[in-house]
């Protein structure tokens, strides 16, 4: 069994890694190559840590397995730094992990009114069929981003967070800052992080639409929209913009608004990297605005039970 024993060594898991291990690990790899950074570049526990919302210890565990499969290097005392990113397989995505598969149930449970909107962890735990550990870890995740919250005594409270109001607030919230971002004083593009992003909404176009195709365009959407927000050299932007990624992966695993949409949105983001790429922000930004117009306006179709 691993024991914290307090330094920055690694520690040899005999068991071998957790569930929740081998779920982050798909994870920390999109973090890494969606995030522009270069071999050399510094990664730490903590930043992984804040973004996938799970404590350090099953981080650790992920990176030292990414330093044996030379994805970081580490060393003793000074802690990991980046070695090489593998290429994203072109037109597939891992499936979400057994927390956030647990939260999507969950939000489309309560977006069909099937879940009350009060509720027992002991409902829940029968309901799904889940341990309450997993439980309290997915309770905890949607807390993070307001969906929930924990009743005075006992129960859990889900906030409408998912409803029609509600997505019409964020994209009302994207449009005052995402076309902002890219007129920052400090914006900064990174080539390797646009080459990677052309790379892989070229290939989604090349590709057959496919049982997990909804998910891979989720996460590509949301890593293009995150990675504009990082450029901008604003902390407070980028971690808006990674609350609201986390708010729609609930609810948008599921595309339901047609291929010929997902088409439109693809060829929409690499029309704004052309422009950024001639620093043409102005431009870019007018881009950001429709694209987000044109998404507030598709209307979900109503769910068949």
């Amino acid at each position: 069994m691993r024991q914290e024993n307090g330094t920055q060594e690694p520690v040899v898991d005999s068991e071998g890694p957790s569930r929740l291990q081998r779920d982050l690990l798909p994870r920390v790899l999109d973090y890494l190559r969606s995030n522009g950074l270069a071999p050399g570049d510094r990664v730490t526990e903590l930043a992984l840590a804040q973004h996938l919302q799970v404590s350090r210890t099953p981080v650790r565990a992920v990176m030292e397995e990414l330093a044996r499969q030379g994805v970081l290097d580490h060393q003793p005392r000074r802690g990991y730094s980046l070695r090489a990113v593998p290429d994203a397989p072109a037109g597939e995505a891992h499936p979400p992990g057994e927390v956030d598969q647990l939260c999507i149930r969950l939000a489309g449970d309560r977006q069909r009114n099937r879940l009350p909107a009060e509720v027992s962890e002991a409902d829940l735990m029968r309901r799904y069929g889940v341990s309450r550990p997993l439980l309290l870890r997915v309770l905890a995740q949607l807390s993070e981003i307001g969906m929930a919250e924990r009743k005075p005594g006992h129960g859990w409270a889900f906030l409408p967070i998912l409803d029609d109001a509600a997505r019409r607030e964020s994209y009302e919230f994207r449009l005052l800052i995402e076309p902002a971002s890219v007129m920052a004083q400090n914006f900064h593009l990174d080539p390797a992080w646009v080459d990677d992003m052309r790379r892989r909404h070229q290939a989604f176009l090349a590709a057959p639409w496919g049982e997990t195709s909804s998910i891979t365009l989720f996460e590509m959407n949301a890593a293009f929209h995150e990675g504009l927000a990082m450029a901008s050299g604003n902390r407070f932007i980028l971690n808006a913009l990674r609350q609201q990624s986390r708010i729609r992966r609930f609810s948008n695993y599921d595309w339901v608004y047609g291929l010929e949409r997902v088409k439109v949105s693809c060829r929409e983001h690499l029309e704004i990297l052309d422009r950024l790429e001639m620093d043409q922000r102005e431009i870019a930004a007018a881009l950001i605005r429709r694209h987000l117009e044109q998404a507030a306006g598709l209307t979900r179709p109503t769910p068949m039970d």
